[in-house]
């Protein structure tokens, strides 16, 4: 047996409603949100007395999804250093295709407090690419397929 499909990526943070706004700005669909009350999540994620409020967000194309936690029980703990750079060990941030990268940038940048890690660059005919940092130091690649 082989994978099916990635159903999801968690990211753990401490403002849900910020996150929530960034990606729904990005163009993600939020599909629910509230407190997760199956006690069976202890047993998977191997912590004990957990109080968590969790988000789920969808790819327009209905192919991928975003969670976000809110840990209330136990308290999340930060990682060091907060805004790690591209070459630290570890998941570094999520991709998105994008139509417009000059419009999406602009929206994230000027409402939510986001900044471009680098700048937008082109790679050859194909795409313009950009990593920008959000809230929660989240970094979200962004690719514009030309042509």
């Amino acid at each position: 047996m082989t994978i099916q499909r990635m159903d999801n990526v968690l990211i753990v943070v401490d403002d849900l409603e910020a996150v929530i706004a960034f990606f729904v700005e990005l163009g993600m669909e939020l599909e629910g949100k509230g407190p997760l009350e199956w006690r069976g999540a202890e047993r998977v994620i191997g912590l004990d007395d957990v109080r968590q409020d969790v988000a789920m967000l969808r790819v327009p194309d209905g192919h991928g999804r975003v969670e976000l936690a809110k840990f209330h029980r136990p308290k999340a703990i930060t990682p060091e250093p907060r805004d790690a750079p591209a070459n630290t060990l570890g998941l570094r941030r999520i991709m998105f295709a994008v139509d417009d990268i000059e419009d999406v940038v602009s929206r994230v940048l000027r409402g939510h407090g986001a900044e471009l890690v680098g700048e937008i660059v082109q790679y050859e005919n194909v795409y313009r690419l950009c990593y920008v940092r959000g809230p929660e130091d989240i970094v979200v690649g962004l690719a514009e397929q030309l042509g």
